[in-house]
């Protein structure tokens, strides 16, 4: 495949659970995605959404850069079993110049070892587990994104003690060091609100800052 000038271009290596849902959330997204794994069975439910779904018995340099990965704007390294071959897959890509490399970890150690080598690190099976948790300790948590730094967006329902209460009064900023960033209610989300906005049964408050201090938050409304 040749990359586009206009629009991002995606590589996914393997096709287990995690590589295929992400393969397929990409094509519907309308996006070029290159798709590869060992496994010919695979590789042909992937051709279900991109035309560049292939099968490739060695993730050699050579190999790689026959298919085109050097042309994508970010690959997906999705190989969380195999250590050894998730490490050197990731080092080819990376020695390919691919802006972007994420590659999926299975252990702190692994996760560790591929930071090491440049790529961006993701643990899918620890994050949804972390969210899950983080679901059923508080009964207001929605959603989250977790950035760099112990940073975190999160969705947290609005409950009692809030209700009524002003953005100004409630005063997030100097008490946690948080910033309101959007108010969602009735499926309408506001990102210009001014500070005498007073909370409302079925409001959604998304907020922004060090995840300690978002915690500490949710635990004083709850």
């Amino acid at each position: 495949m040749k990359k586009k000038e206009t629009s991002a271009t995606f590589g996914v290596i393997g096709l287990g659970r995690f590589g295929s849902a992400l393969v397929e959330c990409l094509s519907k997204a309308e996006k070029e995605v290159i798709a590869v794994d060992r496994d010919e069975s695979r590789v042909r439910e992937a051709r279900r959404f991109t035309d560049f779904a292939m099968v490739v018995s060695s993730l050699d340099q050579e190999s790689l850069e026959e298919i085109g990965i050097q042309n994508c704007d970010t690959v997906v390294v999705c190989i969380g079993e195999q250590m050894d071959i998730s490490i050197l897959t990731t080092m080819t890509v990376l020695n390919l110049k691919v802006p972007h490399v994420i590659a999926k970890a299975n252990s702190l150690m692994h996760g560790e070892v591929l930071k090491r080598l440049g790529a961006k690190v993701v643990f899918p099976e620890r994050d949804m587990a972390v969210r899950l948790g983080k679901g059923l300790i508080y009964n207001s948590f929605l959603d989250s994104v977790t950035l760099e730094g112990n940073t975190e967006v999160r969705r947290i329902q609005v409950t009692d003690p809030l209700i009524g209460v002003s953005i100004r009064e409630a005063d997030t900023r100097r008490k946690y060091g948080l910033n309101i960033i959007a108010i969602e209610h009735n499926q309408h989300t506001d990102v210009d609100f001014p500070s005498d906005y007073c909370f409302r049964e079925g409001d959604i408050v998304c907020v922004i800052g060090q995840t300690k201090n978002v915690e500490r938050f949710e635990n004083d409304i709850q």
